[in-house]
Parts: C-alpha cells; structure tokens; sequence
C-alpha cells in the first residue's frame, strides 16, 4: 500500500551542531544520553552534505526541528562523498551505539547498508528509508522489512525525458550519465529516462556512471562528446553530474547543439534552466525528503503495532517556464 503525502505532519524537535571526522552532526543531547523529557532521539543519516540535495535536505529537517520542537530530538549524519559506504555503516553502527530511538536514513548504496541497518532493527531501533530505496530482496535475506519514503524515480525521470525528446528527432543520438550504478534511485531514473528515448526512437549511443558526481560527469561528458560528435542530448541523474556536463559541452563549443536535462532541481540548475543552459530537471523536494521520513518514523514510534508502509512522496517537471510561473506566483 503507498500513501501519497501533501503536506507533512505535525512532529516536533531541537538540535545544536557538533562536528566529527568524515561527517557533520547535529544534536540537541549527547551522543549518549536520553533525551530530555523522554522524547525520542532520530538519527537522519544522509549521503554527502558537499552535495546541496542532500545539504537542503538537512535544513529541511533542521526547519522541522525549530517549528516542532515537544516531540523528539534529532541527530544529523552525513558522510564526506556519495561513495564513502563503509562511513555511513560506521555511523549506522554509531547512531545505534548511541541508542537512538529511529534512524532515517539515505543509503548510499541499495544494498550494502542491509546488515547495518539489520542489525540496528534487531536492538528495538526503526528504521525508515528515504531517498535511495533499498533492496527488496536483500531486505528478504536480512530477514526485514524497512519502509521507504520518496518518489516514484522512474516516472519524474521519464517526465523530464519526454520534455527533452520534444526537442528531438527519431534516430538522433543521445548520452546518459547514471548515478552509482548499484543505487535504485540511479537505476530507476536511468530506466526512465530510457522509456522516453526508446519511444521517441532516439539512439542512446553511450551510458556511463559518474558517480553523481560534478567533477566526474565533466570528464565522462568530454569523452562521450569527443566520441560521438553528433551527440543531441545529455541526460544526467542528478543535477550536479547535469552541472558538469554543461562545463563539457560549453569546453567542446557545443553549448549551442547539445541539451541537458538533470534531476533534483538544486538552486544551481535553476539559473542554467533560465539562461537555457539546461531543458528541465525534476523536484522531489529536498526540503521535505528527510520530514517525510522523520514523520514516518515518528508515526511507528507512536504506533508500534501498526505496519509501517511505504509512501510515495511527489516529484514534478521543472522547466524555465514552471519556474517563471513560479516566480511570478
């Protein structure tokens, strides 16, 4: 059963900011201790702040926290890049150390976190997952069950790809820069972006991972521009790795032929989107990702009997004329 949220709940919380090696941490409490007044401790456990998704996630929750401030106290985690896996099990196994009452967290890799997050479940702890979906058949081995919270990937990339393919013609040829390529979240955007090419007719000529990556999807889009002179379109699964492609195409005097579509819409896309260095993103909501989860967790803190379930969170098409509408509103 998914259920479609419109607004957030109303669930409350406090916090200060404490720095650690490879992560940033926020909490109202020690890392130890009870919170005040008996109200639970929440770990959000996020991929890389360095990323502004995920940093607009955070003050998302941070937000929630100042206007909800009787119900819970939360613990921000982030670990230092989208590939650091074995930084974000460490402060699974940390966040449990430190006898949390919730962890929502947006793993890294759909697989990998399982045994962590397994292990946190088995001490009493709930476990809620945003963002990047885990596993289903892994979760099974583990002998568990976690509840996701996030958008359905596939359809808002397939939204932004049939708004590209409209700029397009059958045959032409077009690159897709994935995420890391064990992350649903990757796999599902790519796919999506592959059902609106593959009805178009286009020819995806190159499909390469740059690890979400700025700097990666630079290199990677070079390559495949020099490769494939003819190339019309980029599609990247995320917005930073989008950034990096219009530094590659504009280095390759193509700014002028290639398009770019991303996915997120983090501030920075939305100035290429109104300069037209960028067709369309999609919005999930950063701000809201993390307070979708937290709510959830919150629900089965108060309701341990009732069967957590997943819900499916929005994600819309952004172009410069929904962001003009936007603007004007």
């Amino acid at each position: 059963m998914r259920i479609r949220i419109a607004k957030p709940f109303a669930f409350l919380m406090v916090l200060t900011c404490a720095l650690a090696i490879g992560c940033s941490r926020d909490t109202t409490s020690s890392e130890t201790s009870v919170a005040p007044g008996g109200k639970p401790k929440i770990a959000l456990i996020m991929k890389s702040l360095a990323n502004e998704y995920f940093s607009t996630m955070a003050n998302g929750a941070r937000n929630h926290a100042e206007q909800n401030s009787d119900q819970y106290t939360l613990i921000v985690n982030g670990i230092k890049d989208e590939t650091d896996l074995s930084g974000q099990v460490a402060l699974v196994d940390e966040m449990v150390a430190a006898g949390v009452n919730a962890i929502v967290i947006a793993p890294a890799d759909s697989k990998a976190l399982a045994p962590a997050l397994r292990k946190a479940i088995k001490q009493g702890i709930v476990v809620v997952n945003i963002d990047n979906q885990l596993d289903r058949e892994v979760l099974t081995a583990e002998g568990i069950s976690i509840p996701f919270a996030g958008p359905d990937n596939r359809s808002g990339a397939k939204k932004v790809a049939e708004y590209l393919a409209k700029r397009l013609q059958k045959g032409d040829e077009v690159a897709i820069l994935e995420g890391i390529q064990t992350a649903a979240n990757s796999q599902q955007r790519v796919a999506g972006f592959e059902d609106a090419m593959n009805e178009l007719g286009a020819d995806i000529v190159s499909k390469q991972s740059a690890q979400w990556e700025m700097s990666q999807a630079n290199t990677v889009a070079s390559s495949i521009l020099s490769e494939h002179p003819q190339l019309k379109a980029i599609l990247a699964a995320n917005d930073s790795m989008a950034l990096g492609a219009i530094a590659a195409v504009k280095a390759a005097g193509k700014s002028d032929e290639v398009l770019i579509v991303g996915f997120d819409n983090i501030t920075a896309i939305q100035d290429a989107l109104m300069s037209g260095k960028v067709l369309a993103t999609a919005d999930q909501y950063a701000d809201q990702q993390a307070v979708f989860g937290i709510e959830l967790a919150m629900k089965h803190l108060q309701n341990p009997d009732e069967p957590a379930t997943d819900t499916e969170t929005p994600v819309d098409l952004v172009t410069a004329e929904s962001l003009a509408e936007t603007t004007k509103e």
